[in-house]
């Protein structure tokens, strides 16, 4: 079998939804911004990693799949909590299993209602600790198998994986309602109004892109951390400003979106970073819209939640929680702030 064949039967699809995979990854160099310990993006890339590994040791490659079948592996859900850090050149393991188990092909893994064409599943990260194994991070997946339109057609649908097939990512969800505007340069003005929030418009460039078109998950998790960035920065708290002033840094303690349509190349996408909940003086929880524009009106293709904290370094191995003080707290609440004026790149 060569690194480009596959062969989807029966027992495969029964495998990739009943049995549990294991392997181990580490993360990224690039992951690592501060210190050694690598930020919350580059957690979602081993999770994302040990995904697709689950379908190679299964014997259906996302290589595989495409080129034989015209299915592009999307991932189009991430919901990730990280219990502890992970620092350069970890090893962890990445226990891989269905969302739900079921001895019937194209049953497992599902979120229970007969219209989804998801498949579920969960990942557990495992690291060693001075001889202790953590459980790290846990995640719940969801993956749709799109076809591709770009090229001529692959021909028929493989029957076993038919039930998480899709012609386009998010159908079959309930259709997202559409926003009228009145002018383009409008839009983040209308999107932000009332709102202690941040927006930029962004051209969407093919490095955060895949199988040709589409905004990939990896993309999207790449403008969440931009979200953060640019939200604190016009807030006069910039990442830099509190490593200069205090050595903190943004902890993030839990993840989450989903893809609800499609967002395509050289599209301009219009994001929003909305502060939704300040909890106490410890974290505050972040939502994230991001819309294209489709038949004169804002069409909404991903949404997601971002909880931030903040923690001092003690030295180069350590860091601890912090409390957040007045100064950045007025920052995430707004108060004083007449409001983030809208921003274009």
């Amino acid at each position: 079998m060569t690194a480009a064949s596959t062969v989807v039967t029966e027992a495969a699809v029964k495998a990739l939804l009943n049995e549990q995979t294991t392997v181990q990854v580490r993360p990224r160099y690039e992951g690592s911004n501060i210190c050694t310990w690598i930020g919350f993006k580059h957690v979602n890339y081993m999770v994302e990693e040990a995904v697709l590994d689950h379908f190679r040791q299964v014997g259906m490659p996302a290589r595989a799949l495409y080129e034989e079948h015209g299915l592009g592996l999307d991932i189009v859900a991430l919901d990730t909590r990280i219990l502890h850090a992970f620092h350069m050149d970890d090893l962890a393991e990445a226990v891989v299993e269905p969302a739900a188990k079921t001895g019937k092909p194209g049953k497992a893994g599902r979120a229970g209602k007969d219209d989804d064409r998801t498949l579920g599943l969960r990942v557990t990260i495992n690291v060693e600790r001075d001889g202790v194994v953590h459980k790290a991070v846990t995640a719940k997946v969801r993956v749709s198998l799109r076809i591709d339109t770009y090229l001529d057609s692959a021909g028929e649908v493989p029957a076993e994986l038919a039930p998480f097939v899709v012609g386009r990512l998010g159908e079959q969800r309930e259709a997202e309602p559409r926003v009228p505007f009145d002018s383009e340069d409008g839009i983040l003005d209308q999107l932000l109004e009332g709102k202690n929030a941040y927006g930029w418009t962004w051209h969407i460039p093919y490095p955060y892109c895949h199988f040709t078109e589409r905004l990939q998950m990896s993309g999207y998790l790449r403008l969440m951390e931009e979200g953060k960035d640019r939200f604190v920065a016009d807030r006069g708290i910039s990442i830099k400003t509190l490593l200069d002033d205090r050595r903190w840094i943004p902890v993030v303690p839990r993840s989450e979106i989903t893809v609800l349509d499609e967002a395509m190349m050289e599209e301009d996408l219009y994001i929003t970073y909305e502060v939704e909940e300040v909890f106490k003086d410890f974290t505050y929880t972040s939502r994230m819209n991001f819309y294209v524009i489709r038949d004169g009106e804002l069409l909404r293709t991903a949404t997601g939640t971002i909880v931030h904290g903040y923690a001092v370094i003690r030295n180069r191995r350590d860091w601890s929680l912090e409390n957040f003080d007045q100064r950045v707290l007025d920052a995430v609440r707004g108060d004083g702030v007449k409001g983030a004026a809208p921003r274009h790149w």
